[in-house]
């Protein structure tokens, strides 16, 4: 039977309710009980003690199936909290039992009765009376095969979530994780806080902006990048911790781990460095894998995790130099290397993307005799190697250090290192999930770093900073020494919940139109 005569068909049901005195879109049915909570209740009863207990009960639900014996019906029902089976029979309902034959698979029903069980065993709700709460026109996916084309599940989430429980597990998975780092955050003294979507400038992140138009100010605005700097302002204005999660957009491309529209958690605290974060960011990270295993041990694809053992700590010279099987002696020596020959040399023996090393040269201008500037030029070309071939394969929790300044445009500059700032990503199952360093709050310095921005941006790179002139006037008002970090909250419930696309657990992801 096509779909448009099933439609048909279920709109003459919804009129037989109708014209018999029941509204197939009922809103005065209010159930007693959630399916878990009345599951509970009763789940050490024997039949014999259900048999006393004589509690009326009143349950509601969408039908997922049934199962008709003639005189006797076995239909099962979902709620948000499970599912519960449903009896029905004749001798009890009398001619309402006739009704039930306008009923159809994804309708929302309203029942009362009395707790049971079956010849098996299995608990159940008898039921004494029951009405259409709402009547569907269209049918459900195919009972045995669900619902498993992977685009009409991300086009049509609401029939995944309703065919699908490890899809409705994944999202209470998102749910208990956001609370639980708030509740990290606020147990720690931080404010949550809410900054503008709309911006004058994109700025606070390396990516291309989303643009729109605001007719009654006939301003250009962007959707923010980053919720970087407004933080930041609040810290010169006064608050010392604080936090927000929010929507960032980045018009940049699609892929498993990229999303255009993403949820993160930004934080920052007055007099904190990012060595103090990554003691509190490890914790952070152990407590959230005790969300979903009692060990905090998960499964990345064939991969076991452990979040018990201390996170590795490594620089990103460090990390390139074992990956092309250097001696120790020389991994050493790269660490500390202002020698640009050397590491162009590396970069252009390692499949980097074609161009990319002379892309990263002209950025930086022209070699001269400045250390602090070779070394800075040298350890971006390493970092071009990192994320070509080494970043993938960084599966247990990983801390990367010594950041050049090139790729670090609002962090602070070492004391004892002028080419390298006080910065750390974490790495798990191959992605980036943290971001975090100990802020730059020399508004001179960060002029020139925008100003450095700005030739690259000029030089062909769309995803570099703009000025932000009002940004640059609190940090000359005074912004304490702080510490700021970013966690993708889409990635880190992908790690948590072993899905191998952020579409997975996104809600609503974005999709070509088709």
């Amino acid at each position: 039977m096509t779909e448009q005569r099933i439609r048909e068909e279920r709109l003459e049901k919804a009129i037989h309710f109708r014209a018999i005195g029941q509204n197939p879109y009922d809103n005065t049915f209010k159930p007693s009980d959630c399916l878990e909570a009345f599951a509970k209740q009763y789940e050490s009863f024997s039949r014999e003690e259900l048999a006393e207990a004589g509690r009326r009960h009143q349950l509601s639900g969408r039908i997922m199936a049934i199962r008709s014996l003639g005189k006797a019906s076995f239909y099962r029902i979902q709620d948000s909290s499970g599912h519960m089976q449903l009896f029905f029979q004749k001798e009890s309902l009398g001619e309402a039992y006739e009704q039930l034959r306008w009923l159809d698979m994804g309708d929302f029903i309203g029942v009362e009765g009395f707790a049971m069980r079956t010849k098996t065993g299995e608990l159940s709700l008898q039921v004494t009376r029951f009405q259409i709460l709402t009547k569907s026109l269209r049918p459900l996916p195919e009972k045995w095969h669900g619902l498993s084309n992977v685009e009409q599940r991300y086009r049509q989430r609401y029939l995944d979530l309703i065919v699908n429980e490890h899809t409705r597990q994944i999202f209470q998975t998102r749910s208990k994780v956001i609370r639980k780092i708030q509740s990290f955050l606020d147990a720690q003294g931080f404010m949550e806080v809410e900054t503008p979507i709309l911006s004058d400038v994109a700025g606070g992140a390396a990516a291309r902006p989303f643009m729109t138009h605001h007719n009654a100010l006939n301003e250009d605005l962007s959707l923010r990048i980053a919720t970087e700097l407004h933080l930041k302002r609040l810290l010169v204005g006064g608050f010392e911790r604080v936090y927000e999660i929010g929507r960032l957009f980045r018009n940049e491309g699609v892929s498993t781990t990229h999303n255009p529209e993403f949820t993160t958690i930004e934080f920052y605290q007055a007099y904190a460095t990012y060595q103090d974060f990554m003691d509190l960011t490890e914790k952070l990270f152990r407590e959230l894998a005790l969300l979903v295993s009692e060990e905090a041990k998960i499964f990345w694809g064939e991969h076991e995790i452990d979040f018990k053992k201390p996170f590795r700590r490594v620089s990103i010279a460090r990390l390139v130099g074992e990956h092309i099987g250097l001696s120790e002696q020389k991994v050493q020596e790269l660490e500390q290397t202002k020698d640009v020959s050397w590491a162009l040399q590396i970069a252009e023996g390692r499949c980097v993307t074609p161009n990319a090393p002379q892309k990263i040269l002209e950025e930086h201008g022209m070699i001269g005799e400045d250390p602090v500037q070779n070394r800075n030029l040298a350890l971006h070309l390493l970092y071009a190697v990192f994320e070509h071939e080494i970043e993938k394969t960084l599966i247990q929790p990983t801390f990367l250090l010594d950041f050049p300044v090139a790729v670090s445009p609002l962090a602070r500059r070492r004391d004892s290192d002028a080419a390298v700032v006080d910065r750390f990503e974490l790495f798990i199952g191959g992605m980036e999930l943290a971001n975090s360093f100990s802020e730059l709050n020399d508004p001179v310095d960060q002029r020139e770093r925008f100003e450095a921005q700005l030739r690259q941006r000029h030089a062909g790179n769309d995803e570099a900073h703009d000025m932000d002139e009002d940004f640059l006037t609190a940090l000359e008002i005074g912004m304490p020494p702080a510490a700021g970090q970013g966690i993708g909250i889409d990635r880190l419930v992908m790690l948590l919940t072993n899905s191998a696309s952020i579409r997975e657990v996104v809600l609503f992801p974005k999709m070509r139109a088709r």
